[in-house]
């Protein structure tokens, strides 16, 4: 590779050069600090008043590889419950005179409607296990205002669950026992509930919420959840108001908390009990803290605990034991009935502050109506300095001048971020019109960055190298001032307006997301004075006063490339289970998605220097290098295999049963499913021995194979919406029939009764067979249906599925001996259609067998399912 260097292409390369060591050098620090390598984990021999992460993990161990499953429906997850009691009656029985622990284990029943992921859904259940304790003083009474500490034992299906969430029950364990150990006696009540529904949607905290003697008395809550394995234990949601992330930021000895998180949390597709206690049922002031990192194996077989990141669980229970002594010794804490009486005038208003930690090292807050003050600032500085340039001689004609100069450099900056996020796009589709497979950046994040950050930098650039064929608006013989000058202004106020709009846009909009761009154009401020010092010693040609400029924007820059780095990482990790789209544009959107938002962190990263670096970066030489090496980057990379054990691809096999009554069998078949974007042909192609199997023609050419139908995946209703391209394969086996004695089966246990208006109730029973290890039963109402049993006798909205009129959805769970009873009621005498399926986690022989068969980059979650209909 050869480039012909020009006058001063020396000194641009030396820029270059430093540029990428300084980003180098401080992406090294991001990686440390959002993998918690600044933290130190304390061993067992640890003192007994302090938090010690070894005696976590050993809780850990325990619940997720010596206990087999925590699923609803297997037996580990009794006896998680049962170990759970255990290790709270070993804590109240060391407790001294000054302290009062109850504990109590109930079965919770319900009924609810809501939406999910888009979904209208209802559930009903029964004998979900919770276990509840309770610490307070000895002279506390029953109705005092309490902190809730909540966190779940349940998993879901196929996953140890190491990180979500026996890491939280951990965590709260080894808190509990610190509580009795430090001799602490909390002011107010502390109740820690253990619940063991939260992955069938939330149903345990529910239970708790609706029927529990203590429910009414909790005045804040901590919900401590995990979307992987370890990482910064984020402040995801807070509220309402801001008194909960108020007390976060004033106690938090590891502070990791975004405001913009809980923007991004609305469009996430997922949910946590915060829900329940902080919206649907309540209105309780408090935090969702969640393990974001490791989220690779988040819902699959490899969340053990050998995959949790040291230092993350030592940083979580200090942060939680701080908290717990604020929030219990806080004057705002107040029961129910307390909180609703103050309320009622004028009800609660949901004011969001705006907070950020810096590194995790300090929390950085103030409040909405501060946020009104500080976010317009900078917009009205950018209007008020040119005033200031060209005073004393300045008039309305000339501050106009000045101001259109800085539009047009607003202009440009914008232009160079938009063409920022433009070129990776292009270039990632490009890359994906001659490669076989998609996001091979997936168990590479590191290539993302190669790949898109050199394309993203010359979009940035492009700007900068037709910037001077411009004129400005004002004159520099008239002004007396090097036109030089006048252009390096113009770029500085025009990229700091931009910062500047785009926090007063954010505030506009509600939302708590503009600290980032405020936080620019405030050291921006600072790095404009030093660089204007730094010209007059040497000179604005000399790299010293860009080392000037840069040097008091390093904090800004260190927050962005963090911020950005575990963003990246984040979308990244998250990629492999958001869903599959149908093809040929499913294929590109991952691709499409991670290149636009590593283009926005190259913006966010460089923007704030480039108004001062753009002089030397704009040159052909720089704009042809870094073309080059993304170039270079995009061909090395397709040539690297996205997964690996270490970063599976998730494959969901549904072994799928239709019934016609108890017995018998209409049809048989294995069905396959990918929730990214590289299809099943992909995935047979690199598992050979599954293609053998299934007898795949070795031209993968699936002439003969039928896709699944929608209906095929009621048993997963609504996440199987987030699966396209599914087939399925005929199951020629009979181990079905020898495995099982009776099928589940819906019959009239009554007969129907009508009223005087014409409408007909139906009484139902389901039979759920001799199935084994039942997870979920969902129903499919379709017909004139005008009330059912269901969520308090209350229709929730009717639901479209996928070739079929409206239906209702009901998911029942819990298990008991006793058949499921209820009524469904029709307007009409049209006949009412029930489409029942079933999940059961128990495999036949050939299914283990089939799934055995994956190579190890393959994470498989398996399962049984049974589905039947029936009209009444």
């Amino acid at each position: 590779m050869v480039f012909g260097l020009r006058s001063g292409d020396g000194l641009a390369f030396k820029l270059l050069v430093s540029m990428g060591i300084l980003y180098g050098l401080m992406s090294i620090l991001a990686y440390s600090i959002i993998h918690m390598k600044h933290v130190k984990p304390l061993g067992f021999d640890a003192p007994l008043d302090r938090f010690s992460e070894a005696r976590a993990v050993e809780h850990i161990r325990k619940l997720s590889k010596e206990i087999d499953g925590r699923q609803e429906g297997r037996p580990g997850l009794m006896e998680a419950a049962r170990y759970i009691n255990m290790q709270l009656e070993t804590i109240a029985e060391r407790a001294g005179s000054s302290i009062r622990i109850e504990i109590e284990e109930s079965m919770v029943a319900g009924s609810f409607s809501m939406i999910f992921l888009g979904h209208s859904i209802s559930l009903a259940y029964r004998n979900h296990t919770n276990i509840v304790m309770r610490i307070s003083s000895t002279d506390s009474q029953d109705t005092d205002p309490s902190l809730l500490v909540n966190g779940h034992f349940d998993s879901t299906v196929g996953s140890p669950g190491a990180g979500d969430c026996a890491s939280c029950v951990a965590s709260m364990l080894e808190i509990a026992r610190l509580m009795v150990d430090s001799g602490w006696v909390p002011p107010r009540p502390i109740i820690f509930l253990f619940n063991g529904a939260e992955e069938l949607f939330l149903l345990g905290a529910h239970g708790f919420a609706k029927t529990h003697k203590w429910s009414n008395t909790i005045g804040a809550f901590i919900n401590v959840e995990a979307s992987g394995t370890g990482g910064p234990d984020m402040v995801c949601q807070s509220g309402p108001g801001s008194w909960p992330s108020l007390v976060y930021a004033q106690s938090a000895i590891y502070p990791m908390a975004h405001s913009t998180a809980q923007d991004i949390f609305q469009v996430v597709p997922g949910d946590t009990d915060y829900r329940i206690f902080a919206e649907d049922y309540g209105e309780i002031p408090g935090l969702d803290i969640i393990f974001l990192l490791g989220g690779y194996y988040y819902h699959t077989s490899q969340d053990t605990v050998e995959r949790l990141l040291p230092g993350s669980i030592q940083a979580r229970g200090e942060n939680l034991f701080s908290l717990i002594k604020a929030f219990s010794s806080s004057s705002k804490l107040q029961n129910t009935y307390e909180r609703v009486a103050l309320m009622e005038p004028n009800g609660i208003v949901d004011q969001r502050a705006v907070f950020f930690d810096y590194m995790t090292w300090f929390l950085i807050f103030y409040s909405r109506r501060a946020s009104l003050v500080l976010h317009s600032l900078p917009t009205v500085i950018f209007f008020i300095v040119p005033f200031f340039l060209r005073s004393p001689t300045v008039g309305l004609h000339s501050w106009l001048m000045v101001v259109c100069d800085f539009m047009k450099g607003m202009l440009f900056h914008t232009i160079g971020i938009i063409l920022a996020i433009i070129l990776p796009i292009v270039f990632a589709i490009v890359r994906l019109l001659f490669s076989s497979y998609a996001m091979s950046w997936f168990g590479h994040p590191h290539l993302a960055f190669l790949m898109y950050v050199p394309c993203s930098l010359v979009g940035l650039l492009i700007p900068g190298t037709v910037w001077r064929h411009f004129p400005l608006s004002q004159k520099s013989s008239v002004l007396k001032i090097p036109e030089e000058a006048l252009y390096d202004e113009a770029k500085f106020w025009g990229a700091f307006g931009l910062y500047a709009f785009i926090a007063l846009a954010y505030l506009v909009a509600g939302l708590s997301g503009g600290f980032l761009s405020f936080f620019s154009s405030v050291f921006m401020v600072l790095a404009w004075i030093s660089f204007c010092l730094s010209t007059k010693f040497f000179g604005r040609q000399s790299l010293k006063s860009v080392v000037a400029y840069v040097t008091p924007l390093l904090p800004c820059l260190m927050y962005c490339v963090c911020f950005c780095g575990f963003l990246v990482q984040f979308l990244i990790e998250k990629m492999g289970m958001m869903g599959s789209l149908p093809h040929p544009y499913g294929y590109f959107v991952p691709d499409v998605i991670v290149a636009a938002v590593v283009g926005i962190s190259t913006s966010l990263c460089m923007g704030p220097i480039l108004p001062v670096a753009c002089r030397w970066l704009a040159r052909s030489s720089i704009i042809q290098f870094l073309l080059h090496f993304s170039l270079l980057a995009l061909a090395i990379s397709s040539q690297i295999f996205p997964y690996s054990m270490a970063a599976p691809k998730r494959v969901v096999l549904q072994h799928t049963v239709w019934t016609a009554d108890a017995s018998h069998i209409v049809e048989s078949s294995y069905d396959f499913s990918v929730v990214d974007s590289n299809s099943l042909p992909f995935l047979f192609k690199y598992a050979p021995e599954v293609a053998k199997e299934l007898q795949i023609d070795s031209d993968l050419s699936f002439g003969n194979t039928s896709h699944s139908l929608q209906r095929s995946w009621l048993a997963s209703f609504p996440v199987s919406f987030l699966f396209s391209g599914s087939l399925k394969f005929p199951d020629g086996s009979k181990e079905i029939l020898k495995q099982y004695r009776y099928f589940p089966q819906l019959s009239s246990y009554n007969q129907p009764t009508f009223s005087s208006t014409g409408s007909r109730k139906v009484y139902l029973e389901l039979f759920l067979g001799s199935l084994e290890e039942v997870w979920v039963t969902v129903l499919n109402i379709t017909g004139p249906l005008s009330n059912w049993s269901f969520a308090d006798t209350l229709l929730p909205a009717p639901e479209m599925i996928t070739g079929g009129p409206p239906s209702y959805i009901c998911r029942l769970s819990g298990s008991s001996s006793d058949n499921w009873t209820f009524w469904l009621e029709a307007n009409s005498s049209e006949p009412l259609r029930v489409d029942v399926a079933v999940l059961d986690q128990h495999l036949v022989e050939s299914s283990r067998k089939l799934k055995s068969l994956f190579p190890s980059w393959v994470d498989v979650i398996a399962y049984s399912s049974f589905l039947s209909s029936y009209v009444f």
